[in-house]
């Protein structure tokens, strides 16, 4: 009596292990994406180092907006995770001048204040294609961005996520905006 017991609670344990793998690999490949930072091109919004939450049903009724921080397939190796801020939207002409970026020509450049210092250069103009996205990091004059991959563009498909929840520090832990 003592034998079957022991093999019921063994697989007992078993399938409750097997449940909590399964429930684990479910979230991580449908509900959210984790992610740690590991330059400082986000910085000073998201530093080195900082563990984030990406929110994969972000996007499944609208589309990323400007601004929106994205966790997405870097164009040129897709193998790679990369972080970073939506700037330029499909259909408009983004170009940097002085380190000001803007869009379709308007006179005045596109308001970043989250942008911690004076970014320098000139870049573009680029066209975005429709069904992508121009990207840059907060911290510009320190950032692998679209500026300088051999495709400046983030198809839809490629983006993961939409950044949600920074969960390490604990002293920063919060919603990343």
């Amino acid at each position: 009596m003592n034998k079957i017991f022991i093999w019921r609670e063994l697989f007992s344990y078993l399938g409750v292990i097997i449940f909590a793998g399964g429930l684990a690999l479910f979230l991580n490949k449908v509900v959210v994406v984790n992610a740690q930072i590991p330059s400082e091109s986000m910085e000073k919004t998201i530093m080195v180092g900082d563990r984030i939450f990406g929110n994969r049903l972000a996007y499944l009724s609208q589309d990323p907006q400007r601004f929106d921080i994205v966790i997405f397939r870097l164009p040129d190796d897709e193998s790679q995770l990369y972080i970073k801020r939506v700037i330029g939207l499909p259909g408009e002409t983004v170009e940097i001048v002085d380190g000001q970026v803007y869009i379709n020509g308007a006179e005045e450049p596109l308001e970043d204040g989250f942008v911690p210092e004076m970014p320098v250069g000139d870049a573009g103009p680029y066209y975005v294609k429709e069904g992508c996205y121009f990207m840059m990091g907060d911290n510009r004059n320190c950032s692998e961005d679209s500026r300088f991959w051999e495709q400046p563009f983030v198809r839809r498909d490629q983006i993961e996520a939409k950044a949600g929840f920074r969960y390490f520090p604990l002293n920063k832990m919060g919603i990343v905006e």
